[in-house]
């Protein structure tokens, strides 16, 4: 499993952007799809996009498309989350997760971050 720690996060005005970055230590993580899901308060964790292990192929939730973009530089170790046109409703604590398979599913998904929280005012 890898170490990963999410950061980025913070207030921003509807409309605004923000860009989340996850940091991620241990020499599998070329091998790992990482994804970033969002838990806002009282309701269940929900997915919001996924990246391959190489980076050529992205998924994204319906509620984000058009407004984000999931990126991933190998050499670095990161990922990122670039969230423009950002709505009230994207409010929410981010996390940052990865997984050996191919998957949407928080379950699948074995190594996680702490998060960061995501704030968006009307």
């Amino acid at each position: 499993q890898v170490q990963l720690v999410e950061s980025g996060g913070g207030l921003v005005q509807a409309g605004g952007s923000l860009r989340l970055s996850c940091a991620a230590s241990g020499r599998t993580f070329r091998k790992y799809a990482m994804g970033w899901f969002r838990q806002a308060p009282g309701k269940e964790r929900e997915f919001v996009a996924t990246i391959s292990w190489g980076g050529g192929t992205t998924y994204l939730a319906d509620s984000v498309k058009g407004r984000f973009t999931i990126s991933r530089d190998n050499a670095k170790n990161t990922v990122y989350l670039q969230m423009n046109n950002l709505k009230p409703e994207d409010t929410a604590v981010y996390y940052c997760a990865g997984t050996t398979g191919w998957s949407t599913s928080p379950a699948s998904f074995n190594s996680w971050g702490q998060g960061t929280q995501v704030t968006v005012s009307s």
